[in-house]
């Protein structure tokens, strides 16, 4: 069973997963805070799926943070983290991520606790970037990277160096991961596959197609089903 809620973070969701099985993770551009058994964890922004494991009938819950926001909770450049999971202590000192680790498990609910904690790290932090903040809402709603460079007052290098910062990849990556975001929220919500196509900014519908099954690496129809799966139980 998979389930969440937005955060008073914004732009950040709280998410629980309990099941015994493998779930498929997906490229976001997002950085998560995550809670399991096995203590407190970091996932960096993703390039391409992976399957987490079981959690043998335990409860997982994480804080996804938005596209940027990461680096300014977490102290360290998306970059750092791409395609990784680490222990918090990896990233913070032991004495701290002890500390959140003991408020944790200390809790209730472990979601509260980590949007307080990040919460406070972003008003240490000044929040993040506004800048880099206007270039995820721009290419998360389809604009070409040029567009976004200019639009923002950047050279397209610039662009490229400080998204690696702020999103753990260029911003051509992020544009294909965040179109295929918006695809599969379409064909979630049952919209046919070529209008998704069309809707989400791709060439057609076999350019969707490929483009999902070299991000995800299952076709769209699957990455649905699952989905559907999984809020069901």
């Amino acid at each position: 069973m998979y389930r969440e809620r937005a955060s008073r973070i914004a732009g950040a969701v709280v998410w629980e997963r309990h099941a015994d099985g493998e779930a498929r993770v997906l490229p976001d551009g997002c950085m998560d805070l995550i809670w399991s058994a096995g203590g407190l964890l970091v996932a960096g922004p993703d390039t391409a799926a992976h399957l987490a494991g079981g959690t043998g009938g335990g409860t997982v819950t994480g804080l996804r943070l938005a596209p940027g926001t990461g680096p300014a909770v977490l102290g360290v450049p998306a970059h750092a983290l791409r395609d990784l999971r680490v222990p918090l202590d990896a990233v913070w000192t032991p004495a701290t991520a002890r500390r959140v680790a003991d408020r944790v498990a200390g809790a209730g609910a472990a979601g509260p606790v980590l949007e307080a904690v990040a919460a406070a790290r972003l008003r240490e932090a000044g929040g993040p970037d506004p800048l880099l903040a206007a270039v995820a809402t721009l290419l998360g709603s389809g604009a070409a990277v040029t567009a976004v460079a200019r639009e923002v007052g950047l050279s397209e290098r610039q662009l490229r160096r400080r998204s690696l910062v702020a999103f753990g990849y260029g911003p051509k990556t992020l544009a294909r991961v965040l179109r295929m975001q918006r695809a599969l929220d379409l064909a979630r919500a049952a919209v046919p596959f070529a209008d998704t196509a069309a809707r989400a900014g791709y060439a057609d519908q076999p350019h969707l197609a490929r483009e999902v099954r070299r991000l995800a690496g299952v076709p769209l129809r699957e990455l649905v089903r699952e989905r559907a799966g999984a809020r069901t139980g």
